[in-house]
């Protein structure tokens, strides 16, 4: 009987160890997606404040492109309008924001004067410095979701969210489709280079222009002239034909005909 009791409560002190460790990974997991989601609103508010900046330097020297400056003015304000909005929504907000800012930086490539401002070279360096650092925040971020909704859904860690209302994380995922697309490259014709032409093609005789013909039997001119070579003199230069007699000592060379 005194066995019995011992092993129940081993089981229980067992059981109640593993809630207690399991509980302590949620929790610790939940506030980790917590502060790797508040580095992300640093960086967030941190391109709030350069935004307006830019735009400035920007209207300066592109004042007609009004439309363009007043949809990123307005993207700008939704986007810090939903500070306390989900993060599929936040991320939906900043998706349609980076776009704008994107269509107003191609918008001024026309502009060689701004291309040369220090001041807005500064700020667009700065700003492509954030976006790297909120892109790299959202990576962290979401692979600690992935971790924490793999644990709520997997068992027996599942019967611990439920019991103590552990929900699952909403990811900060890019909704720009020109930022998910897959660039296109291409290569252009095999065998040729960017700027340079493919080589010529070998015609149906087997020979291509510029190129010395080999003579024909019976042919006494020997190699044509093709491509620029110069043509070779014919073989038998020189030479008495066949069948004629030599020349005895103290007569003139064989000149020909």
């Amino acid at each position: 009987m005194t066995a019995v009791i011992i092993v129940i409560v081993a089981l229980v002190v067992i059981l109640a160890i593993a809630l207690i460790v399991s509980y302590n990974r949620f929790v610790k997991q939940r506030n980790l997606i917590q502060e790797s989601w508040r580095q992300i609103d640093v960086e967030l508010h941190r391109r709030y404040d350069l935004i307006p900046n830019l735009v400035e330097t920007v209207r300066a020297y592109a004042a007609h492109e009004r439309h363009v400056f007043e949809e990123v003015a307005r993207l700008r304000t939704q986007a810090v309008g939903a500070e306390g909005a989900t993060p599929e929504q936040r991320a939906a907000a900043e998706g349609q924001l980076s776009g704008a800012l994107r269509q107003m930086m191609i918008s001024v490539e026309a502009y060689p004067q701004l291309q040369s401002n220090q001041n807005f070279l500064g700020l667009q360096r700065e700003l492509t410095d954030t976006e790297d650092r909120i892109a790299a925040g959202r990576r962290f971020y979401n692979a600690n979701v992935g971790d924490y909704n793999t644990r709520i859904e997997a068992f027996p860690s599942n019967l611990i969210a439920s019991s103590f209302k552990f929900e699952k994380a909403g990811y900060f995922e890019v909704k720009d489709e020109s930022v998910r697309s897959v660039p296109q490259v291409s290569f252009g014709t095999i065998g040729s280079v960017d700027g340079e032409q493919a080589p010529p093609q070998m015609p149906a005789g087997g020979h291509s222009s510029g190129q010395i013909q080999p003579p024909l039997p019976g042919d006494q001119q020997g190699y044509q002239q093709q491509g620029g070579y110069q043509q070779l003199p014919p073989q038998n230069q020189g030479q008495p034909p066949a069948g004629a007699p030599r020349p005895q000592d103290g007569q003139p060379p064989f000149t020909g005909a």
